[in-house]
């Protein structure tokens, strides 16, 4: 099923030339790895410490952007400039549920969204995500199947932040879209487990 990882290529080649001149001065995959969940953490405290204030909301998309950047980045410098490790490959996958979920549940903080349905956003996408990696050890292939994947998840975030940001009033549009999103999440898991056993 289709997802907003398919454009994955076409993004990668637009990096190419940043993740090149990244690569001649030294830079290595975890510690780009690093930088996008540290970064990740700080925007998640400061949609929690504002309640969503409308300057946080409004960077956030923008931030989500910057972060697809760089772990597309990590993973160009590591299979494409030999700095492929055991540790580089378990920081990534654990940075990428870490990252989300201290970024994600802030959400619950701003007035008037569901604790619910971000919790079951954030929890579901735990799951997504854990299908896909223990594939890996069951099959041999990392599956990133859809329909709501890591960045299809991230997109739906940063929509909900740009649109609060814009002054859009929370209503019943935010939990509409996050039971949505998360049903889908659950479809994925199956999808991702049913494709590899």
């Amino acid at each position: 099923m289709a997802t907003i990882y398919d454009l994955k290529p076409k993004f990668q080649a637009i990096l190419r030339p940043t993740v090149s001149f990244l690569a001649n001065k030294g830079v290595t995959p975890n510690q780009v790895t690093w930088v996008a969940l540290v970064f990740s953490m700080l925007t998640g405290a400061l949609i929690g410490f504002t309640h969503g204030a409308s300057w946080v909301l409004l960077f956030v998309p923008i931030f989500m952007f910057i972060r697809m950047a760089m772990n597309a980045i990590d993973g160009i410098l590591a299979k494409e400039f030999d700095m492929k490790t055991d540790a580089g490959a378990m920081l990534n996958e654990m940075s990428d549920v870490v990252a989300d979920t201290v970024l994600y549940l802030p959400l619950a903080y701003v007035n008037g969204v569901s604790v619910v349905w971000v919790v079951l956003f954030v929890i579901v996408g735990i799951f997504t995500e854990m299908a896909g990696v223990l594939a890996s050890t069951i099959g041999g292939e990392r599956r990133y199947d859809g329909p709501m994947g890591k960045s299809d998840r991230a997109f739906i975030f940063g929509l909900i932040c740009l649109l609060l940001g814009l002054g859009v009033s929370v209503g019943i549009w935010v939990t509409i879209l996050l039971s949505i999103s998360t049903l889908l999440g659950v479809i994925t898991t199956f999808n991702r487990s049913k494709a590899v056993l």
